[in-house]
């Protein structure tokens, strides 16, 4: 019998998986997907964000959100009974997408796809990094040598690795292919800096390939073939010596706001928030008085950027939502008040 392919997609915070994983749906070529979307916080911005494209290849009865945990940490409880009920449907999918969470680590997931009930009918046929080139340039989630041995002289207790450089890391060392995302944001010769760097990060073989808004040919992700699951021992990772991989470096909370007169005086109390405090990912939707459509709201880092997509739903509340995710110690308190302060000023 044959294996029903995955490709397993993954890449840091704010790297632009949702966006590529919606045009892979509209340029699905005839193939019947099916996608299991995990999301770091409860709040299933990206599956919401997936199912508002109203694809035929993918109906929303194959969208399949695991939320509120990350999906390397709960294999056995969440993944594997979700693989298991899409591969025993009468008619299986032709092909599995599964986005990680950024925070997620890939060899953990892939792993799973050698337990007994899986790997006779199912097979990672690739893992795609997906890499934020503007986030990249701004020197966020990289290994600055410079940097960091004047951070080390200046300070003798300082770790070598950060966790969210052992994380950007491993889903490198992962990878059989990287895509260099969000390109239109950086000039040229800028690029060609950061493809060396990356180079030196990933596996002998890997392409590097530059993508702008996630816009690439399916027929370059989907169908690679790689058989992940049997060679992921050669894939080196931080975390091959056991240790256990939390999320205690990491926090997420959701800020529920009603309808706002306008956008304008959040995203100014956003970016200010975003400068002063440690967050490093912003997503939501956000309701606008006199506008029909939901407002979707994207921040990676410093930039910040919002459109709207469809209507908001009879059925569902006309209310202002977003999860703020950081490195632990944010200060909660003051980024609601921030935020919050702008449903008293309408």
């Amino acid at each position: 019998m044959k294996k029903v392919p995955a490709t397993v997609i993954t890449g840091f915070l704010g790297a632009g998986k949702t966006t590529l994983i919606r045009h892979l749906i509209e340029h699905a070529g005839g193939r019947r997907l099916a996608l299991i979307i995990n999301e770091f916080g409860d709040v299933g911005v990206d599956g919401a964000l997936v199912r508002g494209c109203g694809d035929e290849a993918c109906p929303d009865e194959d969208i399949i959100e695991l939320a509120n945990g990350c999906i390397c940490c709960t294999v056995a409880d969440d993944f594997l009974p979700t693989m298991q009920k899409l591969l025993d449907r009468p008619t299986p999918p032709d092909h599995i997408i599964i986005e990680t969470s950024g925070l997620a680590l890939p060899k953990p997931l892939v792993k799973a796809f050698q337990w007994p009930d899986i790997r006779t009918r199912a097979t990672v046929d690739g893992v795609i990094a997906l890499i934020d080139a503007d986030a990249l340039a701004a020197g966020r989630f990289a290994h600055d040598e410079a940097a960091l041995a004047a951070a080390r002289a200046a300070d003798p207790t300082l770790d070598h690795d950060s966790p969210i450089e052992e994380l950007f890391e491993d889903q490198l060392a992962c990878a059989d292919l990287v895509l260099l995302n969000k390109t239109d944001l950086v000039a040229v010769d800028r690029l060609a800096v950061l493809e060396r760097e990356l180079a030196q990060e990933i596996r002998p073989g890997v392409r590097i390939l530059r993508t702008a808004r996630g816009e690439i040919d399916p027929a370059i992700l989907l169908g690679l073939g790689a058989g992940v699951e049997d060679g992921i021992d050669a894939r080196p990772s931080h975390h091959d010596d056991g240790e256990d991989h939390d999320h205690d470096d990491f926090e997420s909370f959701i800020v529920d706001l009603g309808e706002l007169s306008g956008p304008e005086p959040l995203l100014a109390a956003l970016a200010e928030s975003i400068a002063v405090h440690d967050i490093l990912r912003v997503k939501g939707f956000l309701a606008i008085e006199g506008r029909p459509a939901r407002l979707v709201l994207q921040a990676v880092g410093p930039r910040i950027q919002h459109h709207y997509d469809r209507h908001w739903q009879a059925d569902e509340p006309r209310r202002s939502r977003l999860v703020v995710i950081g490195q632990s110690g944010m200060d909660r308190a003051a980024i609601e008040a921030a935020l919050g302060a702008q449903m008293a000023a309408a």
